[in-house]
């Protein structure tokens, strides 16, 4: 069985959305939502549509840190891959069917999917951008990472930082695999992403963000002072 762990911050307004995606998504899996004590009622929401949803649904609340929150999520999934999405994140109905797929090959120890962003114009651009970066082994928790239980207990988790967590992960894991002559793939099933960043902020104060919260992280500035310069973007899609 695969756990498709959620993080949440204050997405009560997306949420639903979150979850009536997944009910078109073939495969053994549950649901664990993230939940960084958001102020919207997100967690209640969660637990208000759980009965009707087909598929089994548990919420964790942790303090708002993303590492910790996925922890604690991981803590209570029972499957046997771990797969961390995000709420604006969209997995096509065959995704799991691929994931599981992937995992026949016993050096393959996890990965993630080829993303596409929502929207035309600077959409594609982006997604043009992540597609390059995967090349190069560069790629980040938006675009659906997924890691088998026992690798993830082996590397200790997440690091429990408020930002860059999934960068530093990956990064762990990439070493790891190297070393030992394993490996991750990028699946080739598409995942569809919101552009509500850009939309709410704009393009080019989207793309600069990106660029100095990575290269600041590179230079040793803390993910908990990054995490305050990071605003979140919560909008409906």
């Amino acid at each position: 069985m695969i756990s498709v762990i959620i993080p949440t911050y204050n997405e009560a307004a997306l949420i639903e959305s979150a979850l009536d995606s997944l009910r078109a998504v073939r495969g053994d899996f549950e649901v664990v939502v993230a939940d960084g004590s958001s102020t919207d009622g997100t967690a209640l929401r969660v637990e208000s549509l759980a009965p009707g949803f087909p598929r089994r649904i548990r919420v964790s609340v942790t303090e708002r840190n993303r590492g910790k929150q996925l922890n604690c999520a991981a803590g209570l999934a029972t499957g046997h891959v771990l797969l961390f999405l995000h709420a604006d994140a969209r997995l096509p109905e065959d995704a799991l069917e691929s994931l599981e797929c992937a995992l026949t090959q016993e050096s393959v120890v996890g990965g993630n999917f080829h993303l596409r962003f929502e929207g035309g114009g600077w959409s594609r651009f982006f997604t043009w951008v992540d597609r390059t970066r995967r090349a190069f082994g560069i790629y980040y928790g938006d675009s659906g990472l997924f890691v088998r239980r026992t690798m993830f207990e082996r590397l200790g988790g997440f690091k429990p930082i408020p930002l860059m967590e999934d960068y530093e992960f990956i990064r762990r894991l990439d070493r790891l695999t190297r070393r030992e002559r394993l490996k991750t793939v990028c699946l080739p099933r598409a995942i569809s992403v919101s552009d509500r960043r850009w939309r709410a902020q704009g393009v080019w104060r989207t793309m600069w963000t990106w660029f100095w919260i990575q290269s600041l992280y590179s230079v040793g500035v803390s993910p908990s002072r990054l995490a305050r310069w990071y605003r979140p973007v919560r909008l409906g899609r």
